[in-house]
Parts: C-alpha cells; sequence; structure tokens
C-alpha cells in the first residue's frame, strides 16, 4: 500500500514538478520555500491516490498469498471471507480517516498556503522574471526590452533599457536609459532607478507637437500584472482553498451547487477507501495464480471504472442533471453495491475473474515463443560466454521485454485514465464525440509512450534482475563462468535500441501526433481551432545586420494575408548607444512587391541628435530603403517544441532570435530532444547495480527503488531544465547535466559490482 501510494502521487506529481522548479529557479526562492512548494502541492493529490494505494496493497498482498496457495491453506484451516474483511477492513479505516483528515483539513489549508507562498516567491524576487533580449509584456500598460540583466542578491543590474508606456496604444510614451538598478518594491512591482536616458511623449491627435526629455538619473516604479494561472492549473482553485465551514455557508445560497459539490467531494473520495475495499478483498481472494500481476492489472481497471463513475457524476452534477448527493455518491454506491455481492458470493465460493484466465493464457503464449535449441546442451561447447546471443540471452531478453511491457502499458493506461478524468467535464459540457475522444486519446498514447519509457525501462530492469537474484539463477549465471557484465549485455543492447528509436519516433511521428491531439483537445473543450500564425504580436526588434542600426518595430495590426500593416511605429537607435537616433510613425503600410519595398502612408519622421529633435517631416507616402525586412520576417508562429522535430525547432529558434523574442526555453528543449532518449541507456545502467543490492527482497522492494531513483531523476532534470530556461545555465548545460550526473554515478557503481 505504501508503495502504491508513493508509485501513484509520484506520477501525478510530476505534472506539477517543472512549473514548481521553474518557478524557484527563476525566482531564486530559498530551499525552505522548495520544501513547503511541495509538501504543500502534495495533500490534492493525495486526494485521489489514498484510496488507489488502499486498493492496490489489498489486491497485490491477497494476490500474492493466493498464488503462493495460503489462502487455500488458510481456508482450510476454518478461516471465512469475514474473516479478512475484519483484518483488512483495518487498513481501509486507517486510510479512511487518514483521507478524511487530508480532504477536510489538510488540502485546503495547503492550497492557501500554497497560493500565498507563490504570491510571496513572485513579490519578493520580481526582477528575476524579466530576461535579456525579450519583449517582457507581464507589465501593467507597459513593454520592457533588455539587452543584458546581471542579477545579484536582492538587485539586478540593466543595460540598455527601453521601456514603452502604452497606457494610450497609439501614442506610447517611450523611456530609454544607458543602465538601470532594479530592486524589488513588494506587491510584484519594482523600483527602477535609471540613468543617462531620454523620454519621447508624443501629444495625442497632435504628431506636430512632441516632448523631448533628458535625464541623469530618475527613479520609475513599475506595477507587474498578476499571473492569470495559478501553479494548479484548476479554475476551481479557490473553491479548493476554502473551509468546511465556508463551503457550508456557500452550498445553503441559490448558487451554491458547486460549494456543495466540492463539499460532498471531500467525504466522498475517503469513503472509496472502504467501498474498493469490499470489492477488492473477493477480486484478490479469488485471484489464485495470477499472483502480483493480477493485482495490479485489477488495480488498473477498477481506479478506471471508479473514477470513470466519479468524474461522469460529478459533471452531471454540476450542470444540474443530477442532485448532487447522487452525482458524487454514485460511484461509492455503486462499487459498495457490487462488494457486498461478490462478498456475498465468495461465501458460497471462489469468484470467478476473467483476469486470471487472460493472465494464464498470456503467460502460456511466452511459454510457447520460447525457441528450442537445434542441439542438446551437453553437445555445446563450454566456452560460449563471450558468444552473442546465447540461449542465456534469449531468456534474459524475454524476462526483460516481459516485465518492461507490462510496466509501460500499465503506466501509460494510468496517465491516460487520468487525463480522460481530466476532460469529462469538457466532454459532457460540449458533447464531445466519443470518436473524437478516442481519438484525442490514440493520438495522446505516443507522447504517453515517449515519456514514460525510461522509467518503465529502470522498473523492468529492476524486477527482471531482482528476479534473477532471488531465485539464485544469477549465481548459476556465474557458476557457469559468465559475468555479470555479459549477462546483462542483451538489456543495454534492448536499452540502446529504445534509445535510438525514442529520438527517430521524435523525429518522425511524435510532433504529428501532438499536433493532432492539442487539436482535438480544443475541440473537446469547445475552443475555436487553434491557429499558430501570430500576426497580434506588436512588438518585435528588426533584423541584425552588420553595419545597420537596431531598430524596434511597433503596429496595432498586421495583416498576413495582405501583408498590411496598420499604425506602425518604428523606432531605430544608435549605433553605440541605446538613444533614439530616428522614429517613423504612418497609419498604413503595405508590402509593394514590385518595388520590394514596404510603402510608408499616412505619417511622418522625426530624428534625433543631442537629446534634441533635429528634424522632422511628414509625407502622404514614402519608402525607406533602409527597412529591408520582408513580410516574411514578420509572419512568426507560435510552435511548442513538442510539435516540431529537431531541426524543424533549429530553424525556429533561429527565426525568433532574429526578432527579439524569448528563446531560452526552446534552446534548452532542442538539447533535450537529443538528450532525453538517452535517459533509457542511463536508467538501464543505473538500475542494474541497484538490482543486485536488494538482495532477496523481491521485486516489490525493486519498484520502491526505482520510484526513488525515479523520483531523484525527474528533480534534477527539471531544476536544471528551469535554471536553463532562466539563463541560470547554458542550454547545452541544462539539458545535458542529468544524464552525464546519473550516467557517472551508475557507471561507478556497476563497476564496483562483484561481477
Amino acid at each position: 500500500m505504501l508503495i502504491g501510494l508513493t508509485l501513484f502521487t509520484f506520477v501525478l506529481f510530476m505534472r506539477d514538478l517543472g512549473r514548481i522548479l521553474e518557478l524557484v529557479v527563476r525566482d531564486s526562492a530559498s530551499l525552505g520555500s522548495v520544501v513547503k512548494l511541495v509538501l504543500f502541492t502534495l495533500p490534492n493529490i493525495l486526494t485521489v491516490t489514498i484510496p488507489m494505494a488502499a486498493l492496490v496493497g489489498i489486491l497485490l498482498g491477497l494476490s500474492r498469498l493466493a498464488a503462493d496457495s495460503e489462502i487455500t491453506a488458510m481456508r482450510a484451516c476454518g478461516f471465512g471471507v469475514f474473516h479478512f474483511v475484519r483484518i483488512l477492513s483495518i487498513v481501509a479505516a486507517a486510510a479512511w480517516i487518514l483521507g478524511l483528515a487530508n480532504s477536510l483539513y489538510f488540502a485546503p489549508k495547503a492550497t492557501v498556503a500554497l497560493l500565498q507562498l507563490e504570491k510571496n516567491i513572485r513579490d519578493s524576487q520580481a526582477s528575476f522574471e524579466v530576461q535579456p533580449r525579450v519583449f517582457y509584456e507581464d507589465l501593467r500598460n507597459s513593454v520592457l526590452y533588455v539587452q543584458d540583466v546581471r542579477a545579484g542578491r536582492g538587485v539586478s543590474v540593466w543595460h540598455h533599457v527601453f521601456l514603452a508606456d502604452i497606457s494610450d496604444p497609439q501614442t506610447p510614451k517611450i523611456t530609454t536609459a544607458e543602465h538601470a538598478t532594479v530592486i524589488n518594491g513588494g506587491n510584484h512591482t519594482l523600483s527602477m532607478r535609471l540613468r543617462d536616458g531620454q523620454t519621447h511623449e508624443l501629444i495625442p491627435k497632435d504628431p506636430n507637437s512632441y516632448n523631448l526629455s533628458t535625464f541623469a538619473e530618475t527613479d520609475l516604479p513599475i506595477q507587474l500584472s498578476d499571473q492569470e494561472n495559478t501553479r494548479l492549473g484548476r479554475s476551481d482553485t479557490p473553491v479548493l482553498s476554502m473551509s468546511n465551514r465556508a463551503l457550508f455557508a456557500r452550498a445553503q445560497q441559490p448558487d451554491g451547487r458547486w460549494f456543495q459539490i466540492e463539499l460532498e467531494k471531500r467525504f466522498a473520495y475517503p469513503t472509496a477507501c472502504l467501498v474498493l475495499m469490499l470489492i477488492g478483498i473477493p477480486l484478490g481472494l479469488s485471484s489464485k495464480r495470477g499472483g502480483k500481476s493480477t493485482g495490479f492489472v485489477l488495480t488498473i481497471f477498477l481506479v478506471f471504472i471508479y473514477y470513470f463513475f466519479s468524474s461522469t457524476g460529478v459533471a452531471l452534477a454540476r450542470q444540474g442533471k443530477l442532485p448532487v448527493l447522487v452525482g458524487v455518491w454514485a460511484a461509492n454506491a455503486i462499487f459498495a453495491i457490487a462488494g457486498l455481492l461478490l462478498l456475498r458470493q465468495m461465501t458460497r465460493g471462489f469468484v470467478r475473474f476473467p483476469a486470471n484466465h487472460l493472465l494464464t493464457h498470456l503467460r502460456a503464449s511466452f511459454a510457447r515463443q520460447q525457441l528450442p535449441s537445434s542441439a542438446p546442451l551437453s553437445l555445446r561447447p563450454r566456452n560460449l560466454s563471450n558468444n552473442f546471443p546465447l540461449i542465456l540471452d534469449d531468456y534474459v531478453l524475454r524476462e526483460f521485454l516481459t516485465s518492461l511491457a507490462l510496466v509501460e502499458v500499465s503506466f501509460v493506461l494510468l496517465s491516460l485514465i487520468f487525463s480522460f478524468f481530466e476532460l469529462m467535464g469538457d466532454i459532457i459540457r460540449n458533447h464531445a464525440a466519443l470518436s473524437i475522444v478516442l481519438e484525442y486519446l490514440l493520438n495522446l498514447t505516443p507522447s504517453m509512450i515517449y515519456t514514460i519509457t525510461p522509467l518503465s525501462v529502470l522498473i523492468a530492469v529492476l524486477v527482471t534482475i531482482g528476479i534473477f537474484q532471488r531465485s539464485n539463477e544469477l549465481t548459476a549465471m556465474k557458476a557457469t563462468g559468465i559475468s555479470l557484465y555479459r549477462m546483462i549485455v542483451p538489456i543495454f543492447m534492448i536499452a540502446a535500441i529504445l534509445s535510438i528509436a525514442l529520438f527517430s519516433f521524435d523525429q518522425l511521428y511524435l510532433p504529428t501526433a501532438n499536433r493532432r491531439q492539442e487539436a482535438l483537445r480544443s475541440i473537446i473543450k469547445g475552443k475555436p481551432p487553434r491557429t499558430f500564425l501570430r500576426p497580434d504580436r506588436q512588438w518585435i526588434f528588426g533584423e541584425k545586420r552588420p553595419g545597420i542600426p537596431e531598430r524596434i518595430f511597433y503596429y496595432e495590426f498586421f495583416d498576413p494575408t495582405d501583408n498590411q500593416f496598420a499604425n506602425l511605429t518604428v523606432f531605430e537607435f544608435q549605433p553605440n548607444s541605446f538613444q533614439l537616433a530616428r522614429r517613423i510613425f504612418a497609419s498604413n503600410v503595405h508590402w509593394e512587391p514590385r518595388l520590394h519595398e514596404w510603402v510608408f502612408e499616412n505619417g511622418w519622421e522625426r530624428s534625433f541628435a543631442d537629446g534634441t529633435i533635429s528634424s522632422y517631416t511628414t509625407f502622404d507616402a514614402h519608402v525607406f530603403p533602409q527597412i529591408a525586412e520582408t513580410p516574411q520576417y514578420f509572419k512568426k508562429e507560435d510552435m511548442p517544441s513538442s510539435e516540431m522535430t529537431f531541426t524543424e525547432l533549429a530553424r525556429y529558434i533561429h527565426d525568433l532570435q532574429q526578432s527579439g523574442f524569448d528563446t531560452l526555453p526552446l534552446r534548452v528543449q532542442l538539447n533535450k530532444k537529443i538528450a532525453y532518449p538517452l535517459v533509457t541507456l542511463v536508467m538501464a545502467v543505473l538500475a542494474v547495480p541497484f538490482a543486485l543490492s536488494t538482495g532477496r527482497r523481491g521485486s516489490l522492494t525493486g519498484v520502491a527503488i526505482a520510484i526513488g531513483v525515479a523520483i531523484a531523476y525527474w528533480m534534477a532534470a527539471g531544476l536544471f531544465e528551469a535554471m536553463g530556461n532562466v539563463n541560470t545555465l547554458p542550454a547545452a548545460l541544462a539539458a545535458w547535466s542529468p544524464d552525464l550526473m546519473f550516467a557517472l554515478a551508475g557507471g561507478y557503481l556497476l563497476l564496483r559490482t562483484p561481477t
């Protein structure tokens, strides 16, 4: 039960780990804040995973006893079904009490504390969010661009600052400065001390009036916008943070249906420990020779059925199609009735469950696939330990691939189940067709396989070698002169092949599947079809060319079909400083293919020198040959890295870098497209010494170790990735550091292992 609780909590926590670590790294949070973030995240996850852990503990425990015929011996000694119910109800009751305490007290308190902690971190470290050479638009009525950022303890130093006040979008007020010292002012504000700068202000509706002022030093506060989405990423986060008394009070009001649902869920989910026990005991007792694999398969199946009924009932209750009590408690009622019926049948005999027959059939199929040797073993030469492949290699591969397939399928199904539950409300609300939902899950599966394969290899190696160790087969191999290194050759070969396959999979198929599943997800959620083209990017840095002044383009609208701008402003800077040298405005700008130039209409041009306006001209139509950016330069695409191949992402990064957009996370993802597939081989190397250290303690001990290693790896990987995203580490180092660290650790432990 404890291993299952850790495993299920880890799988669900992985979805939040990346965001937590990026928040930590970006804001330079203390170690205490890191620990608090993790601890405050867990209670909401435990609300779901505690009932699952109780079920898997009962099923795995009873299945193991049944597989060893110990259940038969107990029944022969006079132990009745309700004796098992009486004993296991202690475990279920303990889980129920723990779940109630968590859902009624710890989870709401943790949610409140989590939201407050995230706000405090952002407020205390707001200046660290600003990245160099990126248009930062998370300001209130302002846009900021900084060419160089140097972060210190509690203070940041910026070099070449461009700040646009867009309170009036048609006439932005521009402030430039050579340097700025920035401190955090609290309440998510920044206090900037600007030095050696200028302020350009255009009088609205009067282009002939223009204010230009210079300063040696000035102070300027900036209000950062509040983050729209919290880390939890849930629309019902405020409801989750409410106390039970507040929920009860709001539930009594006419619009209190959602609050009543949340209050009932806080009691219904812990009660699942009891109803799942009722159905888990008869199924576990009747598993016979299914063993632990039967228990695991039954857990996945029953968890899917329970949360399917629960999510469907809650969604229908929110829409008013079912009473709240019926919608929230329907799953518990159904499982309780089914469990009582199975217990009643169990008192008369064993319950027949098709999973036993299915697993027996699968084992027989694997047994029939064993390749017969072409000659008796006694006639084979003895010195074959260095040849490949041996009959031993076939045996090792068969055991390893069987474990790998079981773990991979189980984890993928578990991830798909929870993805399905998250969309259940949207499916019912938007009347999404079953074919669309199935197609979405089908296109989501490749991404799940790509993500979960390294963890599956880790567990499969631990389980396989652990079984060899416990059954003395490893000792027999060594006795015949076959070293440990020779025995693990086929495992490493499969791991290497999987690494190459994952990279090829990401190059050839995965981006297409990710684009398709994202489009289907938008349909399920009732969103309009997604477009990747972003004509609404209002700020873009001009193309950098040697000997050409740097430019920033600002526009209110761009029509990518007709290649036409509305209200375009061009800011041109002096070569050796960040002061404005020229400012061009036109109400209409269109591309003329015959001239291969932009035609500016109804506008004006101002030039600046030594802090004064040196010239001012207006025009009805004019061309500026110095502006050589073509229409294609402004047609940027906003595509996630998961929907591009390695070569496509490399070209995309180069294109965005020219325009002043943030490419740090994309550069990290580019390196991860090579580094992540190799994790599969790294996990295989790391798993071997850990598997040997478990000795005869069983495969579940191997699973527990695998969870610990996986947590350590993904914590390190998420931390390094977050550091790369905020430019604390180079992108290549951020992507490859986890692989190198764990490969060196695995290699060191493997070389110290007796062979």
